[in-house]
């Protein structure tokens, strides 16, 4: 990454989720979908903290748990880049990130409260309308 770049993160300051775990959450989405490929550089600690108008502490933080799972790697006077991920934790990811979605999805019906049929008829309506907003055609694919 060009220093000077940014990463786009953003934070809600209304969320109960704490800023760290905002930032480490979309971060680590942002590596793990390959969207940050190996061998970015990140933004020094400072420099993000003021990007991101928050602590260094936090920045700190965020670096250390992701570099602790093995998607960052800091190299001293250098900087910290993105490590390599192997494909199947990325494979790993994309599901789980959809799975959670879509498991929020189903209890934010439940409590209105939906049936599971009306949840389901929801989802591929849900499904059909993304798709044409994506230009995909209406065939199904596994």
């Amino acid at each position: 990454m060009d220093k000077g770049a940014s990463i786009p993160i953003r934070l809600s300051p209304d969320s109960a989720e704490p800023m760290y775990h905002q930032i480490e959450v979309q971060l680590r989405a942002l590596i793990l979908s390959g969207r940050l490929p190996e061998g970015t550089l990140l933004p020094s600690i400072r420099e993000f903290a003021a990007e991101l108008t928050c602590s260094v502490i936090t920045i700190r933080r965020v670096y250390q748990d992701l570099e602790n799972e093995g998607i960052l790697r800091t190299k001293q006077g250098t900087g910290t880049f993105v490590a390599r991920v192997d494909t199947g934790e990325r494979e790993r990811y994309r599901k789980e990130a959809v799975a959670e979605a879509l498991r929020e999805a189903a209890r934010a019906g439940l409590q209105v409260p939906c049936t599971p049929g009306e949840l389901r008829a929801l989802f591929e309506e849900a499904l059909a309308l993304a798709r044409a907003d994506m230009g995909m055609n209406g065939g199904s694919e596994s």
